[in-house]
């Protein structure tokens, strides 16, 4: 054999690789970073200072199956919100400040067109989180993705000063629940809503639905809701004794990690706005309550638990950094075996 074979011929291409790093390492500074992105490390100046005794919280997540809506849109500048979303949501249920991401992205051949759009992405979510970008990876990956798919993963690295961190612990009977509006389906649930949409209904991703006021990929591609400015504002003026994100297993599975065992989580039906994605995936696909419950936020995508006392304050305080807030329920001694009741 005489005909010289490359990396290029294989189907990944080094140089376009190094061109996307480039315009990585800009969109990066935008975010504060003073790490040289395309080195082997991430770099963050760590300011404990002011802590007596700091704690680092971390988290990392993907997007799932939502990824499929992107495709078929051919539309990617907002599910990097999303993978940031997904993990910084997660680390400040215990009252941490995230403080960098790193990204994770493999693709089946490097377009730098898609590319570009997911980092505008990512580097949206994280000034929404006020998190640096310090680094990640970007895999070209032919033989195994198809063409123009990808997969994204994400990694989320916050701080808390021990006697600060919200653990559940101080959560007491008579407490309340307040429940923040989501924004959509944010990013748990997509093989299910995918069931029913292409599946079952046979719609279109562009097919223009009534109740929603828009087309089907428009309201599916709504990128998940960052929390973090909002909560970190509120738990500077208000004693919050528990925080939920409420992603996969819903309301019904991720309220109960934060409660006491002897605890249960009581929630009242129709005390809280349900978006019309939510309702149109219920009827349409014949879905029952329960399951919509351990599936979906169903327009709650995030949970504070807190003193009966404070509930007014910190919701008319919530309202004021445009967060629509609801009180959804209670916290109740347990009696059974049951960790939650919807009534």
């Amino acid at each position: 054999m005489t005909q010289k074979v490359t990396y290029k011929d294989a189907g990944v291409d080094i140089d376009k690789a190094n061109t996307l790093v480039d315009f990585i390492k800009k969109k990066a500074k935008q975010t504060g970073t003073i790490s040289n992105i395309g080195g082997f490390g991430g770099v963050f100046p760590l300011d404990t200072k002011d802590m007596k005794e700091p704690l680092l919280i971390s988290s990392t997540d993907g997007v799932g199956t939502k990824l499929n809506i992107a495709f078929l849109m051919n539309k990617h500048n907002t599910i990097g919100i999303d993978l940031v979303a997904m993990c910084v949501n997660d680390v400040i249920v215990q009252g941490a400040k995230p403080l960098f991401f790193l990204d994770y992205l493999s693709i089946s051949k490097l377009e730098n067109t898609i590319v570009e759009e997911i980092i505008e992405g990512i580097t949206s979510g994280c000034k929404l989180s006020e998190s640096v970008l310090i680094g990640g990876e970007t895999a070209e990956m032919p033989g195994l993705y198809k063409k123009g798919e990808y997969d994204l993963a994400g990694f989320s690295v916050a701080i808390v000063d021990k006697e600060k961190i919200i653990d559940g612990s101080k959560i007491e009977e008579g407490n309340v629940i307040l429940g923040l509006a989501s924004s959509g389906v944010h990013s748990n649930g997509f093989s299910l809503v995918r069931k029913v949409c292409f599946d079952i209904l046979k719609l279109n991703i562009n097919d223009y639905i009534e109740p929603l006021k828009k087309t089907l990929g428009e309201e599916l591609l709504t990128p998940t809701k960052i929390y973090v400015k909002s909560i970190l504002s509120t738990i500077n003026k208000f004693q919050i004794n528990g925080m939920a994100h409420i992603t996969g297993g819903g309301l019904a599975e991720n309220i109960n990690r934060v409660v006491p065992s002897n605890l249960k989580v009581v929630i009242n039906k129709d005390s809280w706005e349900v978006l019309p994605i939510f309702n149109f995936l219920k009827e349409k696909g014949n879905i029952e309550e329960k399951e919509m419950l351990r599936v979906f936020n169903n327009g709650i995508g995030m949970v504070l638990i807190a003193r009966e006392s404070d509930s007014k304050d910190i919701i008319k305080h919530l309202e004021s950094l445009n967060e629509k807030a609801f009180k959804i329920g209670k916290i109740a001694k347990k009696d059974s075996k049951e960790v939650f009741e919807f009534v």
